[in-house]
């Protein structure tokens, strides 16, 4: 199955699956906007391997059970010319909510996730599970 590809303003789905229960929700992501940061715009003083940039993201359930959306080290960056690196960070921008969390049906948040990425262009990857990516976040090259 090929992960979708979701551009800014654009949403996708996908089926997340809770690890200690095993009960399936569909889960709908929209990527609102995608900037370039520095350490000081997000209050740390912290320095990224590459650059850190800010996705805002809208999270919604909407399928029929709880399901999560648990970022956390399950963010990976790529592009053509370079193999998938870790991009998740601790870090936060203090605006919006924290997506990080469990959702009832219906429930959706609108929040920020910083990643910590070699350079702007390319993809992250977001896995909700073992084997292939669950979602996919095009990042702009400028």
């Amino acid at each position: 199955m090929k992960t979708p590809l979701v551009a800014v303003g654009k949403s996708g789905t996908y089926t997340a699956d809770d690890s200690a229960t095993h009960a399936k929700t569909k889960m709908q992501i929209t990527l609102k906007d995608v900037k370039a940061v520095t350490p000081s715009q997000i209050d740390t003083t912290t320095k990224p391997k590459g650059l850190y940039v800010v996705l805002t993201l809208t999270v919604k359930n909407v399928g029929s059970k709880d399901g999560g959306f648990h970022p956390y080290g399950l963010m990976k960056w790529e592009d053509e010319q370079t193999a998938e690196q870790d991009a998740s960070t601790l870090e936060k921008t203090g605006a919006g909510q924290d997506v990080d969390t469990t959702y009832r049906p219906g429930q959706s948040v609108t929040g920020d996730v910083v990643l910590d990425v070699p350079r702007m262009g390319g993809r992250v990857n977001f896995y909700d599970g073992l084997e292939a990516a669950s979602l996919a976040f095009e990042l702009p090259a400028d």
